[in-house]
Order: C-alpha cells, then sequence, then structure tokens
C-alpha cells in the first residue's frame, strides 16, 4: 500500500503497518478519528461551530448527547459513539451544555445518555437542555427518531428520573420513540449493553448504512491507560491517618495511597475510584438472618461461586435498592411493608435509614441463596474526591474520607467501602483507578481568582487546589469556606490551612462550625455574611467550586448565592437565575456533590 505523497517518508512505513490487517469497520473509525484530530488542529479562524453545522447534515448524522456529573454518562455515550463511528456512520458526540438548542428542530436521529442526579435532577452540565426541553420554547418534533438511556441509582426514590422525563417530553413533542428507555443501575453495563446493540441496529437502519460513511465532528481519542473501572490498579495504601480528634462525633481518615508500578495519573478536581469487599462479620450475619450455608456454590449467568464470594465481593448489603425492597415485600407477605415500599415518603425513609440487615429483622422473609444473589444489586466501586496534586505528592494520590460507622438496635452498623478502607492496616492493597471529571477543573488562567465551598470531606478537592495553585505559582486569590461542627474537634487540615494562610497561598479562610454557639451557622450563611465580597469577586472573573452534599448543603449554597446576585446586584428572581446559569455555562460555577 502507497502512502500518501504529501506524508513524510518516514512515516509511510508506519502507515502501512497502522492499516494492515484492519477490517473496513475498523479503517472507517479510523478515518473519523483522524478527520477529528485535523479539524481540532484547524486554526482558530477556521474552525466550525457546532452552530455553523447546516440542517440538511443532521438527515444523516447521528447525534450522541449526553449529561454526566461523575463520568459514567459520558464513557457510556463515548462507548456507542465508539461502535457507530466504527461501522461507518456519521456521529456527533457531544455534552449536553455544549449543544446549541437551535439544531433540535433540524435532527433526524437523537440518541440522549444522561444520568440522574439525586432525586430526580438533571445533572449539572444538563440543566440548561432539560430546562429548554421542558419549556414552552422546545419545537415540535415530527421528524426526530430517538432513543434515551438513563443512569441512576436504585436506592433514589425516583430512580432515572430524568431520563424518564426527557423520553416523556420528546414523545410529546411529537418525536419518534425507537425502544423503551433504558434505566442502568450502578450495574450500568446489564443495561446499556442490550441498549446500545439495539440503538445500533436502529442507527444503521435510520442512516441507511453506506450513505454516509464519514465520522465527523467529533475525534475520540484512544484511552491513553489501561487501568479501567473494570481493571483497576492494586495499589499499596501507604498512610491512614485520623484527621479528628476522639471529642467528635465523626471518624474522618487522612489516606495516602501509591500509585506507583501504575499509568495512573490525575488532575485536581477528579476523583478516585476505589472497588470494596464486604466485611467478613457483616456476610456472616446476612447469612444467619436468611439462613443461609456460605459454603454453598450459587449459579449465576453460568458464573459459579460459593454464596460467600458472592456477598464479600459481588454484591451490595449496606445499600438497599427499590427493586429489592418490592421483592422482599412480596417474600414477606408483610401488608405494612407493601404499605411503606408503595408510598412515596416512607420508601424514601426505608432507602435512606435501613440496611439489608435492619430490613431483614424487622420484616423477615424466606430467601434462598439463588434469588437472594439475583435480587441484589451488583457490588459497584466508590467515588472519592481525589485531596491532592501530583504537583506536590508525585506518584500518591490521598483522600479524605468519612467513615460511616453508627449502632442501630445496639448492634454495629457501617458503610460498606468507608469500612473497608478505614479498617485496611498501611501496606494493604486496594484497587484503584481514575475517574475524571473535567467539569471540575481549576481555570486555565493562572491569574483568576478562585473561591471553594467545601464543608466537611467537601473540602478535599480544595486542599489539592491549593496544592496545585502554589506548585504553579498562580497569581490569582485562592479563597475558602469551610465547616463542620466543632472547631476544636472537626477543623480538617487545620495547620496546613493555617500555613496556606501565612505563606500566601490561601488568600482568605471563612470558618463555620456550626455546634459552637447557640444559632448553628454554616457555609451557606458565611457565604451571605461576606456577600459583598464574593459577588466583587465574581464580576471581576473568579471561579466558584463547591464540593460535598447534595441534598441540603449544595443546595442551601445555591440558594444563597442567588440571593447574593438579588442583593449585591440589584437582580430581580429571573435575572439572579440567568446570571448564575450564566457562570456555570461559561465553567465559572462547578459542583462536584454527591
Amino acid at each position: 500500500m502507497l502512502a500518501p505523497s504529501y506524508l513524510p517518508e518516514a512515516k509511510h512505513n508506519l502507515i502501512d503497518e497502522l492499516l494492515e490487517g484492519l477490517d473496513p469497520g475498523a479503517l472507517s473509525w479510523l478515518s473519523g478519528y483522524f478527520a477529528g484530530v485535523a479539524q481540532g488542529r484547524q486554526p482558530a479562524k477556521a474552525s466550525t461551530s457546532v452552530a455553523a453545522v447546516p440542517a440538511a447534515a443532521t438527515a444523516k448524522r447521528l447525534t450522541i448527547l449526553y449529561g454526566s456529573q461523575t463520568g459514567n454518562a459520558k464513557r457510556v455515550a463515548e462507548a456507542l459513539a465508539e461502535r457507530t463511528q466504527a461501522v461507518g456512520l456519521s456521529t456527533r458526540l457531544v455534552r449536553a451544555d455544549s449543544y446549541n438548542t437551535r439544531e433540535l428542530k433540524d435532527e433526524q436521529l437523537l440518541y440522549i445518555v444522561m444520568s440522574t442526579q439525586g432525586d430526580g435532577e438533571a445533572p449539572d452540565d444538563s440543566r440548561s437542555f432539560t430546562e429548554f426541553l421542558a419549556s414552552k420554547r422546545a419545537p415540535k418534533l415530527p421528524q426526530l427518531k430517538y432513543a434515551v438511556l438513563g443512569l441512576g441509582d436504585s436506592s433514589y426514590p425516583l430512580f432515572c428520573g430524568m431520563a424518564q422525563s426527557l423520553d416523556s417530553r420528546l414523545a410529546e413533542l411529537g418525536a419518534q420513540r425507537l425502544q423503551e428507555v433504558g434505566t442502568a443501575d450502578l450495574d450500568i453495563d446489564t443495561v446499556a449493553a442490550p441498549w446500545q446493540d439495539r440503538a445500533l441496529e436502529h442507527a444503521q437502519k435510520a442512516l441507511k448504512q453506506g450513505e454516509a460513511t464519514t465520522a465527523t465532528v467529533t475525534a475520540l481519542r484512544p484511552k491513553a491507560s489501561k487501568v479501567t473501572r473494570d481493571q483497576p490498579h492494586l495499589a499499596e495504601l501507604l498512610l491512614n491517618q485520623p484527621i479528628t480528634d476522639h471529642g467528635s462525633g465523626k471518624d474522618v481518615r487522612h489516606l495516602e495511597i501509591s500509585l506507583e508500578g501504575s499509568s495512573l495519573s490525575y488532575q485536581p478536581g477528579d476523583a478516585l475510584g476505589i472497588w470494596p469487599t464486604q466485611s467478613d462479620s457483616l456476610v456472616q450475619s446476612v447469612a444467619a438472618a436468611f439462613g443461609l450455608d456460605l459454603d454453598a456454590t450459587v449459579e449465576i449467568n453460568e458464573v459459579r461461586r460459593p454464596l460467600r464470594e458472592w456477598l464479600v465481593k459481588h454484591r451490595e448489603l449496606t445499600v438497599l435498592t427499590k427493586p429489592f425492597l418490592v421483592a422482599h415485600a412480596q417474600r414477606a407477605n408483610n401488608p405494612e411493608l407493601q404499605k411503606r415500599v408503595a408510598e412515596p415518603e416512607s420508601l424514601r425513609t426505608l432507602l435512606n435509614d435501613y440496611q439489608l440487615l435492619d430490613l431483614v429483622k424487622e420484616y423477615p422473609a424466606a430467601w434462598e441463596a439463588t434469588p437472594l444473589v439475583q435480587a441484589l444489586r451488583p457490588l459497584a466501586p466508590r467515588m472519592y474526591s481525589i485531596a491532592s496534586s501530583q504537583a506536590a505528592v508525585g506518584s500518591e494520590v490521598h483522600l479524605t474520607l468519612a467513615h460511616v460507622n453508627y449502632e442501630r438496635d445496639e448492634e454495629q452498623r457501617w458503610g460498606c467501602a468507608s469500612h473497608f478502607l478505614s479498617d485496611l492496616e498501611e501496606g494493604g492493597k486496594l484497587p484503584v483507578f481514575i475517574e475524571e471529571n473535567p467539569r471540575f477543573r481549576l481555570p486555565a488562567d493562572p491569574a483568576r481568582d478562585v473561591i471553594m465551598i467545601g464543608p466537611g470531606t467537601g473540602v478535599a478537592p480544595f486542599r489539592a487546589f491549593v496544592q496545585e495553585r502554589s506548585a504553579a505559582g498562580a497569581s490569582g486569590r485562592n479563597w475558602l469556606f469551610f465547616g463542620n461542627p466543632h472547631f476544636d474537634s472537626d477543623f480538617l487540615y487545620q495547620t496546613e490551612w493555617q500555613r496556606a494562610l501565612k505563606d500566601g497561598d490561601l488568600h482568605r479562610l471563612d470558618l463555620a462550625f456550626s455546634r459552637d454557639q447557640s444559632e448553628k451557622v454554616y457555609v451557606q450563611d458565611k457565604l451571605l455574611a461576606a456577600a459583598s465580597d464574593v459577588y466583587q469577586w465574581l464580576q471581576n472573573g473568579a471561579h466558584l467550586y463547591v464540593c460535598g452534599d447534595a441534598t441540603r448543603m449544595a443546595k442551601d449554597v445555591h440558594a444563597a448565592l442567588l440571593q447574593v446576585a438579588e442583593t449585591e446586584g440589584g437582580l430581580q428572581p429571573e435575572a439572579a437565575r440567568q446570571w448564575l446559569d450564566g457562570l456555570a455555562a461559561e465553567g465559572r460555577y462547578a459542583r462536584d456533590v454527591y
């Protein structure tokens, strides 16, 4: 095979070696990949924005739109795009906040992969799109064929609620549903894989494969690392150190983990994924409660393992899900439990406050080993915001971990991953991988100021931010809001923040210790107290970050920011909301909430 004459002579053999043995699908994928690379290297004046794509082009193109809070939906959408490109389909992959909604009326084929944040809410990168679609401004879509895949967590009552809403709304607007909405739990591939198979078939028919053979617009770069979610690196724990005082009501640990021997790297704002194992004592208690033999062999989908191994390594025991509650209520034949599962508020209480042991002790039911394993949700990795910068710690990664550990009915209860990590001795091994979070990044301009709001363990990524900015010699100012119950026992990384203030790496520190006075004070209260300065920083280009609890704290901080815009900016409520949405669209208001 002759390489093109405009290539350097030295590249000819490399091209021939690369192409040798590839089938037509792989060649099509490479075509799209190199076309995307070429587009990305065009001078800025020659680039074409998404809005400039002519409407006629959409008739022979698949658009895959995704909304992702932690990266799972992004990963699934990328995998789907790679498959469609590999068979020669013209494919555009776009994040929801980068999608020009004016194009929606001209789309012919649209696949949406959307996670649900918390209890039925859109991920941060999808708010504008979902609000537009729900509004009266959304156009009628009789020409559109679509499919929606939702990613969620069935331990929340409104499981995949956002995907369900999008699917219903598109149908209301006249679009043609190609397949039922997919609702994937934390064991994503169980639902996502067959949904993708059907989506690929529909796309090939809709685009009449062969009419459009060039993958366009988005270049999907090969993964840089062999370490993945499903192929983690076995890392060594270097340090497991408590950082709350004995008088604290919390057990918070600082963990330092070695990445030596791996190709893993990360940026401040990323998360570390960890595959935990269940406690042996918990597994024994669960088996005893059901009267099951842990040595019994259980076969699921042609995989045979002892029940002990299924429960220790492969099934959730500390988090209940709605499907399991429904199944257990049927087996228990208990009217009270059936009523609680059917009512939203009592269901919420069961999901939030009960673990498997609590449920079976209060509402006994007979389960055999195989049906129990089938009904329990597969064990999923836990994500922890990284608390270090590699510019400061090299081939290590640091975490800030709250050990979930409490008594219920005079018996001990704990969180699976937090218990696994808290009990892990220094020198022990743990399976890890990096989960990128491109929406939670420091500003590219080191002269920009940053405001960081991180109560409790939400302070973790801001430790990484300050380390990174210090190592880079960034000239922008750093302002941290931190809160916890007590100054004396719960001031996480106190000496580090005090040293950072002294050295000029931290320019302002506002503290909210809620239980140190008669009236509770939280970070949102400190935010309002400093409203004038907060607004001035933001108006002058500062970036604002929030990390921590999504259920209450993040909502209260968001409400406080709206109030800041109204009081300091003189904005009406709708204008204040648009102002804050504008900051998010610019990447200057980012949240890492859970």
